[in-house]
């Protein structure tokens, strides 16, 4: 059984239903403070915050002997806000999962899959990022992630729990059965707020500076689909079953390739055409702190866990996540 925390959120909810297709008894542990309850589609569902170490001592005890991997999804992930009230991240990020790490270690459970993120590296030294980039992270979110991936190191050492760290960078698609797909309050992500200005549930769309030193003169990022995330995760999972990986390992995911913001909005106008809809772009000055170019190197996530992105073309990602904003919106 594979027990995943944050189940009802955007990656986690994803997850769950394909680990499920694939034959993999899931149950979820979520508080519904961000996810949503209509994402669990069908798997059992167990209301526990994971700061709340009774419950969440109780939930391991009672079901040790059925688990084999914990999935840990439950992070707050917004940057801004973790500037204005770090107290909140830190709490979540790194006290929770040092509950849930607790909890397992009390109960003999030791294969952990940590879901972290580019933001542990900061500003860019040069690219594409591979693992052996310095992590210099520039917020209270990526160094709350950073805590964790040491602390992660720390009990494979002492107590024998191993992990899997996948560093997201640009999480994006939909659910291509659309059952599922992207639901945050607020959301903050590009390609979402592109397709919200189309459907009408926003005015418009901002555009961050268009003076960087790239070829459009707007940022690049590594977009990856959620379906190749939910492919790492299970690739990361039956590697830490099956080949018995012991340690503690991470890995960055991303396709290798970026797409600016322009390009975003270029094939984004190309798919709601065909539904007779417009996107309006309003530019504004540069924002602080948005690097020019975010690029992975994925290659040993590639070679070790034998990861391939399936959902690398823009316009594929585009129509996945176009579909899901029609439904959301009732189009």
């Amino acid at each position: 059984m594979v027990i995943v925390i944050g189940g009802a959120g955007y990656v986690g909810s994803h997850v769950c239903k394909y680990l499920g297709r694939a034959g993999v008894r899931v149950e979820v542990i979520d508080n519904l403070s961000t996810g949503n309850r209509s994402s669990v589609l069908g798997k059992r569902l167990h209301v526990i915050d994971i700061l709340n170490r009774r419950d969440l001592d109780s939930f391991f005890k009672e079901n040790a002997a059925d688990i084999d991997v914990v999935m840990h999804f439950a992070a707050k992930s917004l940057v801004s806000e973790s500037i204005d009230d770090p107290a909140v991240y830190y709490r979540n990020n790194v006290d929770g999962v040092l509950n849930v790490l607790d909890a397992m270690h009390k109960n003999n459970i030791n294969n952990f899959v940590f879901s972290s993120t580019a933001a542990t590296f900061g500003e860019p030294e040069y690219l594409p990022i591979d693992e052996n980039h310095s992590q210099k992270p520039i917020n209270p979110y990526g160094r709350s992630k950073l805590m964790v991936e040491e602390v992660l190191k720390d009990y494979s050492s002492a107590y024998g729990i191993n992990s899997v760290s996948l560093r997201y960078f640009n999480a994006c698609g939909a659910d291509p059965e659309n059952e599922i797909g992207e639901m945050h309050d607020p959301e903050t992500h590009l390609l979402p707020l592109i397709l919200q200005a189309a459907s009408g549930r926003r005015s418009d769309i901002c555009v961050f500076g268009r003076d960087y030193d790239t070829p459009d003169g707007t940022c690049i990022r590594d977009y990856v689909h959620v379906m190749d995330l939910y492919q790492a995760h299970e690739a990361a999972m039956r590697e830490l079953i099956t080949s018995k990986k012991k340690g503690a390992f991470s890995y960055n995911l991303g396709n290798g390739s970026g797409f600016s913001v322009q390009e975003v909005i270029d094939v984004a106008r190309k798919v709601v055409a065909e539904d007779n809809k417009t996107i309006k772009v309003i530019d504004k000055p540069r924002r602080c702190g948005d690097p020019a170019r975010l690029v992975a190197d994925s290659t040993i996530a590639k070679q070790e866990l034998r990861w391939i992105p399936r959902f690398a073309e823009l316009e594929v990602i585009i129509r996945h996540a176009w579909a899901w904003e029609k439904k959301v919106a009732g189009l």
